[in-house]
């Protein structure tokens, strides 16, 4: 069951997500947690939606961001642990790589980059507030394999256990709500604020009302498509075909109904995955 708008905090995706677009609030939040200087942000844009193939898992970004050095940061918050977190990391970096690679390109190339989970939970079990991996020789534990790729998993329950004061205050508030620092009450007032706009309000009910549905239509037409094909090529096949074009269907029609009412076609794209240019597509053909 979906959660209502004005009990989110920002330890929800959505209101994470917008408060993470505020190019200042997402500075300040990569130099607590990284220690080191940010380039000045080229590009930040939150729900990005990549798939690396017809065939692959696609993924959604909470926030992807990239600084005029060419460090690319994907910043995920992740409430619930889903006991997968080392094996979804590096998934997510494959991911951002191919991304990032055009064909042709050099692999000496490939941009810096972080990918960071920020948890209410300690995944890790060592009960610390930063955890920071990066490829290292295992023989002298010294040499580093410097590929540029940094994995980061925060803990928000080790809150008290940060030394940086600003950290420590950051992760208290994600983890319970509590306003101690200058960093936390600005978004605790960016938070305030979004509960009075009602284009927020919207999208949030927009995008809510489309994952249940979605999810509804596609484990139906799923199951029906999967029977059909089961009859013919086998029935794990079939199924797995069937959630797809069940699922695929699904998200055109939800499409379809937000350019009916009139949702922005940036909103459509957040609110189902669909690139802009398919949007615009469909808008043709209305």
């Amino acid at each position: 069951m979906r959660k209502n708008f004005d009990d989110l905090t920002i330890a929800d995706d959505f209101m994470f997500c917008k408060i993470m677009q505020d190019e200042e609030i997402c500075k300040t939040f990569l130099k607590l947690t990284l220690a080191d200087k940010i380039g000045k942000i080229s590009y930040l844009s939150s729900q990005n939606a990549i798939s690396t193939g017809s065939e692959a898992k696609s993924i959604r970004l909470d926030i992807l961001v990239k600084d005029e050095t060419g460090k690319s940061y994907d910043i995920e918050m992740q409430a619930v642990n889903e006991h997968n977190l080392p094996k979804r990391m590096r998934y997510y970096q494959a991911a951002l790589d191919i991304l990032f690679l055009d064909k042709g390109e050099h692999y000496s190339s490939l941009n810096d980059s972080y990918i960071i989970f920020l948890c209410l939970f300690d995944s890790v079990g060592k009960d610390i507030p930063l955890y920071t991996f990066e490829n290292i020789c295992l023989e002298d534990r010294k040499t580093l394999l410097n590929d540029g790729a940094k994995k980061i998993i925060i803990n928000a329950n080790a809150f008290k256990k940060a030394e940086n004061k600003n950290l420590s205050g950051f992760l208290e508030y994600v983890k319970t709500g509590k306003v101690t620092t200058e960093f936390t009450e600005r978004i605790e007032k960016m938070i305030e604020k979004l509960k009075n706009n009602e284009q927020a309000r919207s999208e949030y009910r927009f995008i809510s009302g489309f994952e249940m549905d979605a999810h509804h239509y596609g484990r139906q037409e799923g199951w029906k498509e999967g029977r059909q094909e089961g009859r013919q090529e086998g029935r794990q096949e079939g199924r797995q075909e069937g959630l797809a074009q069940g699922f695929k269907d699904g998200v055109m029609q939800t499409a379809k109904n937000l350019i009916d009412i009139g949702l922005s076609v940036e909103n459509i794209s957040k609110a189902t995955g669909l690139s802009c240019g398919e949007i615009e597509k469909l808008k043709i053909k209305s």
